[in-house]
């Protein structure tokens, strides 16, 4: 199992609690997997390795799966992502937690306009948090010069704010990603576009032929 570089000390926490998504019913567990996968991919987040540097398949610091009696499965899963925060030069980095935990989980089919699919049912609680980091703090703060105006720059020189922003917007859309893959009820103030990849879920609430 992948591990991941040691963060560094000065890391915000953009939300106080974990932002959650739970969906109880029918789904295609391999197709959310790869949907989520490629969302990460189009906004510009990765894995790193241990010496901290950038790969994309080194994301899934932890996989784990039980067998019950009864044939369900419980999973946990976690993936820990990164990036440069977009247009700060190097300054400024990114990253989001996201953990997966499955309650009996199992095969299943199910049959739509005349199309049999493979599908799973079974719980999927989705987890993320975000975070930020100065990458810049921990060197300027030893360098006899640069620990004197690193306040200055932060006030004046360096939009830390707009990276914050801008980040938990992210986070919300992620959130609204997964609801809408899953097809949950969500209440948005504007029409949305067919998203690019169709969820393959099917909620009792739900109506489809």
């Amino acid at each position: 199992m992948p591990t991941i570089a040691s963060r560094g000390k000065d890391i915000q926490k953009l939300f106080p609690k974990l932002l959650r998504v739970k969906y109880r019913d029918i789904f295609n567990l391999m197709e959310f997997y790869k949907a989520l996968r490629y969302w990460f991919a189009e906004y510009g987040w990765q894995g790193e390795d241990m010496n901290g540097k950038p790969d994309k398949d080194y994301f899934e610091t932890l996989y784990l799966e039980i067998t019950k009696p009864d044939g369900g499965k419980e999973m946990r899963i976690e993936w820990r992502l990164s990036r440069q925060a977009p247009n700060s030069a190097g300054k400024i980095k990114q990253y989001i937690d996201v953990n997966f935990q499955m309650f009996g989980i199992s095969k299943t089919e199910v049959i739509r306009n005349g199309v049999k699919y493979r599908a799973n049912k079974g719980e999927i609680e989705f987890k993320m948090n975000a975070f930020m980091e100065k990458t810049y703090e921990a060197a300027w703060k030893k360098h006899w010069l640069l620990k004197h105006v690193m306040t200055f720059f932060d006030k004046e020189v360096y939009d830390w704010l707009e990276d914050e922003k801008q980040l938990y917007q992210e986070v919300y859309v992620l959130q609204n990603f997964v609801k809408q893959w899953f097809k949950m009820k969500r209440y948005q103030p504007y029409e949305e576009a067919k998203p690019f990849h169709e969820g393959l879920a099917w909620p009792s609430h739900h109506k489809e032929e």
